[in-house]
């Protein structure tokens, strides 16, 4: 059979975990066999890295959730490129590209959702004209069931993340000339509301004396302000690392306070390196990290109980060690590999029909 041309959209305007895997999805397709054409707004970290990797690519504005313009350049874009399947990877361009296709019944529409509460406008945008929903984790699907999408047309597909590759590992007690005793807990991500970055002074405020003073926060994806103090635990703020990995190489904890999380692949970069987790056992988070054995879990929004686990993994060196290898061992079950495949099932199967 051949394989369909694929048309990716996507409208975020930032790096974050979303276009990674979009990236990700359309080189390793790509590397497959297939034809890939990445869509994304002007000057955008995903349009720029696209290129840089050799994909072909095309400049949209997408600025609203029905933005007509758009969408009639889409169609165009996607006939043109004879896309046998436009995958739109956010809530905007699942409107977007909808409108587009409207008639065009022989290009099929699939539609990632990435976070993990209820969807709005159902009845508008998910009952009909989409050939398949792709859910990153059960959590996901099951918000989307219990909004009224048909449990039947959603497929789980898992983020994935590439193994890392580690350069140079960041020695983050060198650089800040931090004692050989403290223990580096990293928070890692977009630092928003949403991903708990305001719950973080209350946790270090309330860590236990020896642990307190042995503590250390690196923040990674924030404003780069540099050298910071949280509730009076030192840290520093290194903003946008392009090292990701080798930035992460340094941690010995990561703390992951987020509200809410449709799987976390921040998390899964951190366990591949033997970075165990503490989180809040919200969204996809418990399909991900086993609690015990590849990290700790809290319930949700219990921040005493958050501050236990900062705790007792500061403290025991031994118990972070037998957690970093449990999470290796867990985040080879995520990795890329594994989620392109499956992606390129759904694609087969909506094309076949």
């Amino acid at each position: 059979m051949e394989l369909p041309r694929i048309l990716h959209v996507d409208s975020g305007r930032s790096w974050r975990g979303g276009q990674r895997q979009v990236f990700l999805l359309a080189t390793g397709l790509r590397d497959l066999g297939y034809r890939t054409l990445v869509v994304a707004p002007t000057g955008s970290p995903l349009i720029r890295r696209a290129e840089q990797a050799g994909l072909p690519t095309y400049r949209l504005t997408l600025r609203g959730e029905w933005d007509i313009r758009s969408a009639r350049e889409l169609r165009a874009v996607a006939g043109e490129w004879d896309a046998g399947v436009v995958h739109a990877h956010d809530a905007r361009t699942h409107s977007i590209a909808r409108l587009a296709l409207l008639g065009k019944r022989k290009t099929r529409l699939v539609v990632t959702r990435r976070v993990a509460f209820p969807p709005k406008q159902v009845r508008l945008k998910y009952r009909h004209g989409v050939d398949a929903f792709i859910a990153i984790s059960q959590a996901v699907k099951t918000a989307m069931v219990n909004a009224g999408v048909p449990a039947d047309r959603i497929e789980v597909v898992y983020s994935g993340v590439p193994s890392p590759q580690v350069k140079r590992p960041r020695n983050w007690r060198r650089e800040r000339g931090w004692p050989p005793n403290a223990v580096i807990c990293g928070i890692v991500g977009a630092m928003t509301q949403e991903k708990g970055l305001d719950m973080v002074a209350g946790i270090a405020r309330r860590l236990p004396g020896e642990v307190f003073r042995r503590t250390r926060l690196v923040l990674l994806g924030g404003k780069g302000k540099g050298g910071t103090t949280v509730s009076g635990v030192e840290g520093f703020d290194a903003g946008f690392v392009e090292e990701i990995h080798d930035a992460m190489a340094g941690l010995d904890v990561l703390w992951h306070p987020a509200r809410s999380e449709g799987l976390g692949t921040s998390v899964i970069d951190a366990m591949a390196l033997g970075v165990p987790p503490i989180a809040f056992a919200v969204g996809g988070l418990p399909e991900l990290i086993e609690d015990g054995k590849s990290g700790l879990l809290v319930p949700a929004g219990d921040v005493a109980g958050f501050v236990r686990a900062a705790a007792a993994l500061i403290s025991d060196d031994g118990l972070r060690a037998l957690l970093g290898e449990g999470a290796k061992s867990r985040a080879r079950e995520f990795d890329a590999k594994r989620m392109i495949e499956r992606t390129a099932e759904v694609y087969n199967r909506v094309v076949t029909g």
